[in-house]
């Protein structure tokens, strides 16, 4: 008899004690390249639970069919499909920022988030639960994006989503945007920050 999957964890998870980015440390290559700006973040992480859930559910439907010695290629094939579909529409839909995230839309046929998912979960459980893990998992890499982009486009440009945030008078008082903000180590430092503040709140995640 299968063994009954809570649904709830399997949902809500990710967002915070089992998170893709912070916990598993899965993704960190598009935290880097797609956050110094808000936008863009928001478009990658919508992007990722588009796939994410989408791909999940085909491979569950196909999983009994799937020959084992060619699973990986299979799964590829899926992901790239749909990456091929989303970066189309952004194209149709939201030039800009497809122009602002370039090769990053394609890369996510190999973002270690989605074979982890496909390879770990879908393949082994039915398609509702896996579409709950896509999106769960997309939610919680979304998260993280969001905050890190959230913060180094604040501090880094002033900014939010491209209105400006900071007061002119604080710029005439002498305020200046912190420019190391917008470079990619920050957003490591950012993650750092926030796997910290996971952890402090989180103690079963501490190491002995």
């Amino acid at each position: 008899m299968a063994e009954k999957i809570d649904t709830k964890k399997v949902f809500f998870n990710p967002f915070s004690k089992n998170n893709p980015v912070i916990v598993q440390i899965l993704g960190i290559c598009s935290v880097l390249a797609v956050t110094a700006k808000l936008e863009p973040a928001i478009v990658m992480g919508m992007s990722v639970i588009a796939v994410l859930a989408f791909s999940n559910v085909i491979i569950s439907c196909l999983r009994n069919t799937i020959p084992i010695n060619i699973r990986i290629i299979v799964q590829l094939v899926v992901v790239a499909g749909l990456v091929v579909i989303v970066d189309q529409l952004l194209k149709a839909y939201a030039y800009d920022v497809s122009k602002q995230l370039s090769v990053f839309i394609g890369l996510i046929i190999t973002n270690c988030i989605l074979m982890g998912r496909l390879e770990a979960f879908a393949m082994g459980n039915r398609p509702w639960p896996s579409f709950l893990d896509g999106i769960g998992n997309g939610i919680g890499y979304a998260i993280i994006l969001i905050i890190t982009g959230f913060f180094r486009e604040l501090f880094g440009s002033g900014t939010l989503l491209g209105y400006q945030i900071v007061p002119q008078s604080f710029y005439e008082a002498g305020y200046v945007n912190n420019g190391l903000m917008i470079l990619p180590p920050m957003a490591l430092i950012v993650v750092a920050c926030i796997i910290w503040v996971q952890r402090a709140r989180n103690k079963e995640l501490q190491e002995d």
